[in-house]
C-alpha cells in the first residue's frame, strides 16, 4: 500500500504518519528525513542537494524528484510507503507519476487532513517542543506537568521561531496556492479521502484506519 498524506501545517501529518506506519507496517518517507539521509550517505543526488543548501538556496524540484525516486526505490519500500511532505506542487505531482510508473510502485490512496484555519492557529501557536528529546506538547491540549519542563526527560520546552500566527499565515497561503491544486489533481483520479482532522488524534486515526482497512 503506497500512500500520500497531505494537509496544512498543524494538521497533524507527523502524528498520523507515525501511527499509520506502525499499524500498517509500511515505510515513512518524510522529505526532511529523506534529505538528511541522502546527504549523510553522500549519494550523488544528496551531494547535489547539499550544494544548494550550503549556498542558502532552495533545492530545485528536479533534484528533490530524483531524491524521492532514489528513496522509494529502496527495498524497505517494497511493502509500501507513506510519503509525507511531497509532492508540494503540480510539477512534483507530475514527476511522481512518472517515477511511480517507472519503478512500478503507484500511489494507491491520498489521505487529506482537513482542519479549520482558526484551529490551525491555536495548534501552532500553542505548540511547545523539548530541546533535549523533541517531545511535543501544547499549552492547552497537552500541557506538561510542570510549565516549560518536559515530562519525559526534564528538558526545557521552547516555541519554534516559525510557530507564530504571522509565519503560519505565510505557510498556509503557500499551501493554498501550491499544494491544494495537487489535492485536486489526485481527487480527479479518485484517490483522495478527506479526513476531519479537527477531532482529537485518536478519532482522526480511527477514521484513517477505516479508510485504509477498506483498501
Amino acid at each position: 500500500m503506497n500512500l500520500l498524506i497531505m494537509g496544512p501545517a498543524g494538521s497533524g501529518k507527523g502524528t498520523m504518519s507515525a501511527q499509520i506506519v506502525k499499524d500498517f507496517d509500511i515505510t515513512h518517507v518524510s522529505t526532511g528525513d529523506m534529505f538528511r539521509d541522502a546527504i549523510s550517505k553522500q549519494t550523488p543526488v544528496g551531494l547535489e542537494a547539499k550544494s544548494f543548501i550550503d549556498q542558502g538556496k532552495l533545492v530545485p524540484d528536479s533534484v528533490t524528484d530524483r531524491m524521492v525516486k532514489e528513496r522509494i526505490s529502496q527495498d524497505d519500500c517494497l511493502k509500501g510507503y507513506l510519503l509525507d511532505g511531497y509532492p508540494r506542487n503540480l510539477g512534483q505531482a507530475n514527476a511522481l507519476d512518472e517515477i511511480t510508473k517507472e519503478i512500478n510502485r503507484p500511489i494507491d490512496l491520498v489521505i487529506n487532513l482537513v482542519v479549520d484555519y482558526e484551529q490551525l492557529v491555536s495548534r501552532i501557536t500553542g505548540r511547545r517542543i523539548c530541546k533535549e528529546c523533541g517531545a511535543i506538547y501544547h499549552i492547552d491540549n497537552n500541557p506538561p506537568k510542570v510549565e516549560s519542563v518536559c515530562d519525559i526527560c526534564g528538558g526545557e520546552l521552547y516555541q519554534r521561531s516559525d510557530d507564530t500566527e504571522e509565519k503560519l499565515a505565510v505557510r498556509y497561503q503557500e499551501y493554498k496556492n501550491l499544494t491544494e491544486p495537487v489535492i485536486d489533481y489526485y481527487r480527479e483520479k479518485g484517490l483522495v479521502h478527506d479526513v476531519n482532522a479537527s477531532q482529537d488524534a485518536e478519532a482522526v486515526m480511527n477514521d484513517i484506519r477505516i479508510i485504509l482497512e477498506a483498501v
